[in-house]
């Protein structure tokens, strides 16, 4: 058991990070809206995650680097190499500000069905007060550094919530038969494109990528730990997986078509906790909302040190301003009076556009003998690696085409 613990790295930290109030929502709308016929979906995001975060791993326990940090020293040429900065930095700051907004509208939620929704007013302007209070909690723990005990509380609560839907996903008696024609049978229409999307989005998150292999080498500095550090990862984002899926099947049981609040979503817990609902899935709500609150500016900060190469340090006056950048972006867009589901539905979808930059940028590095020597991807790794690209590609030109109505198919 001691050696158990000695050896978990960040991969729960990683399945945290994607298990917050976006796939709460994203998870309960595809249930409700669809029912069973979208679990392929997540099985397709769980095997991506694995490929993916793997190659983020090995990345950072060969090399030693982040993400970020090689891409910068690995393009020579200086015109395409700040191109590269630049389309890079923009993706993770528009991405991870829709992603923080809705980490932070998600804790509103949760904290909306139990204390209200009250606002302000400035200039005319009506803000979230909610918003500015989880925004001002994640900064404190951003800010001291000492936020990991109050990390390990919230993971647990998530981890609550989790077992929460995984007893009510069984209580429901779902239709078994159904369950596996969703899982391994993948049904596909336009009016799904969107929620497709959102699965993948919220599962697949681009900024884990570069957060994992930033803090992987913090934990492993061996080659030999590779295997660890592979165990660590599978087995978070299975779990993450699977939890995933028991929202969508225990969602499938909800009548209402009408997902709104807190007290909406909670209709999936109903079967378990009775009244209790509404105010279990608050906390839960709350707890993701925190957890994910933290590793949004945090992997911004590193995946903008190693692009401009400053050094990584969590008290330095650089790292800190980017996470307060992308923080501040999250509770302005979060507390403008926009609902907290169309905040937290735009945040997957810009995650699954931005996803094929990412991973294109990681596999071509995960290819290059100069960085990982015998460690670079094999033919099979690369199969999987392009399969998954070419499936990210095609699913975020279908979402351009339904969002801006191009008519390209």
């Amino acid at each position: 058991m001691k050696n158990i613990f000695k050896n978990i790295g960040p991969g729960p930290l990683i399945a945290a990070a994607f298990i917050g109030p976006g796939t709460v929502t994203v998870c309960t709308l595809a249930g409700v809206d669809f029912g069973y016929s979208l679990l392929w979906a997540m099985l397709l995001s769980v095997i991506a995650t694995i490929v993916l975060q793997e190659m983020s791993v090995r990345l950072g326990i060969i090399s030693q680097r982040g993400l970020s940090q090689i891409i910068r020293t690995e393009i020579k040429n200086p015109i395409l190499k700040w191109f590269t900065i630049v389309l890079i930095l923009s993706a993770i700051v528009i991405g991870n500000a829709a992603y923080e907004a809705g980490n932070i509208s998600g804790g509103v939620l949760g904290l909306q069905t139990i204390v209200g929704n009250p606002n302000i007013e400035i200039g005319g302007i009506s803000l979230n007060f909610l918003s500015m209070v989880i925004g001002a909690i994640a900064f404190v723990l951003l800010y001291i550094g000492n936020y990991k005990l109050l990390e390990k509380v919230l993971v647990g609560l998530v981890t609550l919530m989790s077992l929460a839907f995984l007893i009510t996903a069984i209580i429901t008696k779902p239709d078994v038969v159904g369950i596996f024609k969703g899982i391994f049978i993948p049904k596909f229409s336009n009016d799904s494109i969107l929620t497709v999307i959102g699965l993948i989005g919220t599962t697949v998150v681009p900024y884990n990528l570069f957060l994992h292999a930033a803090l992987v080498k913090e934990k492993w500095h061996k080659t030999s730990d590779l295997k660890y550090a592979r165990k660590d990862t599978i087995i978070a984002i299975v779990l993450g997986g699977l939890v995933s899926m028991c929202i969508i099947i225990s969602a499938a049981s909800i009548q209402s078509q009408d997902i709104n609040s807190a007290s909406d979503l909670a209709k999936g817990l109903e079967p378990l906790f009775g009244s209790f609902a509404t105010y279990f899935l608050a906390l839960g709500l709350f707890a993701a909302g925190i957890t994910s609150a933290i590793t949004a500016p945090l992997a911004a900060a590193y995946v903008t040190s190693g692009c401009l190469g400053w050094r990584s340090n969590l008290k330095s006056k650089k790292f800190r301003s980017v996470w307060m950048f992308i923080l501040l972006l999250g509770v302005l867009f979060s507390s403008l009076g926009i609902k907290p589901i169309d905040i937290i539905k735009f945040a997957q979808v810009a995650n699954g556009i931005l996803l094929p930059v990412i991973a294109g940028f990681l596999i071509w590095i995960m290819n290059k003998p100069s960085v990982l020597g015998i460690y670079k991807n094999t033919i099979k790794q690369n199969i999987f690696g392009f399969i998954i690209l070419g499936i990210s590609i095609l699913l975020s030109v279908a979402t351009l085409n339904k969002v801006f109505q191009l008519n390209i198919f």
